[in-house]
């Protein structure tokens, strides 16, 4: 790969922007915008990279060379746009899911929907193999979502591993994070223990993230070395089946509240016309046209440059 200019790092700041905006809306992965903006696999293969053997690397080549293993400025531009997007763009995003969430589930349903195609496509040879995989892969997506949300519980190990979890989820497209941590009963704790800065707890998630994300890249970076047709296909599978999730239009069901937000935590997919309200059709049909558009555009201008 040839060495980055400044104003590609900034071009990374801004997908990293998007992961972080989508994985603030429970059911949209921070890791499909990473596959559909092309930086999947490189993020993947970063993070493997952090391991054991970068101390005696440091000892004998200094930090310079460390930096340069971990693919230092790409993780740092990365994590930097998700972390603005969380300070800034999440906050509008939340507006929007609160206020107009016909609206924006048609933007995300448009873009999801094509990211089927565009992660399809890189299978370079269809099996029988991949054909059952990627159904598993989408009967096992779908099935998530069905799931029911469990209670909230504060045990600090049950804690650490729903960080592991959730951030797995982060990583794999189709699958979300946050919509993990509502249905292991996490989600009020680890709110609460943001908004009253509960050290103790935001630690032990913290560690579990740190955990579940080093040791998940490595299974992500075999599969992908060794079965990547298998993989693909079973990443493509969880977009699929996560689009029940992601339906603009619902009849809700149950809500709960966590801290100060209300959440759904069951609902059931409705045909427009059979909406209660509003069903913003036209526009919501527009948007998702849009949402799909924007990922051959994304992919066309790539292909350009």
């Amino acid at each position: 790969m040839k060495p980055r200019r400044i104003l590609d790092y900034v071009f990374v700041t801004l997908k990293g922007m998007a992961m972080g905006a989508a994985d603030v809306v429970p059911g949209v992965s921070g890791g499909t915008i990473a596959f559909i903006s092309g930086i999947y696999e490189e993020l993947i293969t970063s993070i493997n990279n952090i391991d054991f053997s970068l101390i005696s690397i440091l000892k004998k080549d200094g930090i310079k060379a460390v930096w340069n293993k971990v693919n230092g400025n790409f993780l740092l531009a990365l994590f930097l746009g998700i972390f603005i997007s969380v300070l800034s763009l999440a906050k509008f995003l939340s507006y929007l899911l609160e206020n107009e969430p016909i609206l924006l589930w048609s933007f995300f349903f448009g873009l999801v929907l094509a990211s089927i195609f565009f992660v399809g496509k890189e299978i370079t040879k269809w099996s029988l193999g991949t054909v059952v995989v990627f159904i598993i892969g989408a009967a096992l997506a779908f099935f998530i979502t069905q799931l029911p949300v469990s209670e909230n519980t504060d045990s600090l190990p049950y804690l650490f591993m729903s960080g592991a979890l959730a951030i797995c989820a982060m990583i794999l497209p189709g699958i979300s994070g946050a919509f993990i941590l509502v249905l292991l009963g996490s989600y009020k704790t680890i709110l609460d223990a943001v908004h009253e800065r509960d050290i103790k707890i935001i630690l032990t998630v913290g560690l579990g993230a740190v955990f579940g994300l080093l040791s998940f890249a490595r299974l992500l970076k075999w599969m992908f070395n060794h079965y990547k047709n298998i993989t693909l296909a079973l990443l493509t599978g969880f977009i699929l089946g996560s689009l029940n999730k992601i339906w603009p239009w619902k009849k809700v069901l149950e809500t709960k509240t966590f801290g100060d937000k209300t959440m759904v935590v069951d609902d059931m997919n409705v045909l427009p016309w059979a909406f209660e309200g509003d069903n913003r059709l036209m526009l919501a049909i527009v948007l998702a046209i849009i949402g799909f558009s924007l990922i051959f555009i994304l992919e066309k201008a790539a292909s350009k440059k």
